[in-house]
């Protein structure tokens, strides 16, 4: 065997030693700022529904009035996939899917909205309505009723609604304290912020909670809502949801873009006020480069067109939804909020034809690149992360099966963790 030879080197441990201390803060830095995905999942939609209206079984209506649009306007897959343009190939899949999720799990993400879906109220009203949500919300977990996420959203931090905004968020807490504690689940979301202080006192509002409660510092996170200009652009120039997220002290769970009151805000009509405005685009472009890497996550707005009416109309707003969730899922907006029972069946119709669609293309070239088997396509590290993100996602919500994708793959589910750069799930 020869002998390895010894390779030269000019440069003294002391300068390798000296680099790494100068670069010390910034290591610490960028492992604080950038800790990368949290490895949970990440709901497809959001519901939001007033706190006024919120009941024991909302969920279990909306996946009813769900099933029962489909059944008068889509009665079978070949009907949806026509309204949808969907191919044959994946329309039994996608609609058998659909339909099965419907009654197992309508629902992902609740909201219930002391906010502009619940107006400004009696105190006496809106305090025994937060009080109901929490008691409510802590019986479904209790009893296996309850969506994967639940929450409210609160009225926001700016001075006329700020003391009813926050007795609200400390009456639906205690409540869900009092009921045995808070659940896995619980998001909250901070609506209307436009300085990054307000997302501080946010902060200083939970930190006081928790001490009260003796609950773990950092246990409640919460959303930051992004509709108002200032959210996107501040005075000086610079991006200020950057800021906020920096401001939230890694308790920014994720950030929702507000479709209406952000359009509104940079004066666009009504009759043009669109997920797919370029003013809509522009600010979720500056969300996404903000959000990268720092393990919050991002939310499309709603559309207002709701599915209702003749099968014409039902037909025509679905179709408009399909394409909106569409295209925001081909620009890594994997998240969006519904408005109405009958927006769930094109919900999960668009998020299931997405990832299946994709499955198998995906599963060889992150199966090739694993093998260092090379191909028609030259994978990096980076889109091997992508490619292991995109499988997990589809995972996470059902649209495939972890049968499948190891079938494909040859990969567990701890081997796509690992390589998207999550921390290893269990399952």
């Amino acid at each position: 065997m020869p002998q390895q030879e010894t390779v030269a080197t000019s440069l003294a441990s002391a300068v390798r030693e000296e680099i790494g201390a100068s670069l010390a803060a910034v290591d610490a830095d960028l492992a604080r700022r950038y800790p990368g995905d949290p490895g949970t999942r990440q709901p497809v939609h959001t519901v939001y529904v007033p706190g006024d209206i919120f009941a024991a079984d909302t969920i279990r209506s909306w996946g009813e009035a769900a099933r029962t649009a489909l059944d008068e306007h889509a009665p079978d897959a070949a009907a949806l996939a026509s309204v949808l343009g969907i191919s044959d190939e994946l329309a039994g899949p996608v609609y058998d899917r659909v339909r099965a999720k419907l009654e197992r799990e309508p629902i992902e993400d609740l909201r219930v909205d002391f906010e502009d879906g619940y107006g400004a109220r009696a105190d006496a009203e809106e305090d025994e309505a937060a009080a109901r949500a929490a008691a409510t919300i802590a019986a479904a977990y209790q009893d296996g009723t309850a969506a994967p996420y639940m929450g409210i959203r609160m009225k926001c931090m700016e001075a006329a609604v700020r003391d009813r905004g926050i007795r609200t968020l400390d009456i639906f807490l205690t409540g869900l304290m009092r009921a045995g504690g808070l659940p896995e689940g619980l998001v909250l979301t901070l609506p209307k912020v436009t300085y990054a202080e307000q997302v501080t006192a946010m902060v200083r509002l939970l930190e006081a909670f928790e001490k009260e409660h003796g609950l773990a510092a950092g246990r409640i996170g919460f959303e930051i809502q992004i509709e108002t200009t200032q959210s996107i652009l501040g005075a000086d120039g610079r991006a200020t949801v950057a800021r906020m997220i920096e401001a939230a002290e890694g308790r920014a769970t994720s950030l929702h873009y507000g479709t209406f009151d952000y359009s509104a805000s940079c004066g666009v009509s009504a009759a043009h006020q669109s997920l797919d405005h370029p003013v809509a685009d522009h600010a979720k472009a500056v969300m996404q480069v903000a959000a990268a890497g720092t393990g919050v996550r991002l939310s499309d707005g709603s559309t207002n067109v709701l599915p209702v009416g003749s099968t014409e109309q039902v037909h025509d707003a679905w179709r408009l939804h399909h394409g909106l969730v569409r295209r925001s899922l081909a620009r890594a907006y994997y998240q969006g909020w519904d408005m109405h029972p009958a927006h769930l069946p094109t919900r999960y119709a668009a998020v299931y034809a997405f990832y299946r669609e994709g499955l198998e293309k995906a599963a060889a070239r992150l199966a090739a690149y694993v093998a260092k088997a090379g191909g028609a396509v030259m994978d990096e590290p980076a889109t091997a992360k992508a490619l292991s993100g995109y499988l997990l996602r589809g995972l996470d919500c059902g649209a495939v099966d972890i049968a499948e994708v190891a079938r494909l793959t040859g990969l567990t589910r701890a081997d796509l963790d690992g390589l998207a750069g999550r921390p290893t799930q269990a399952g």
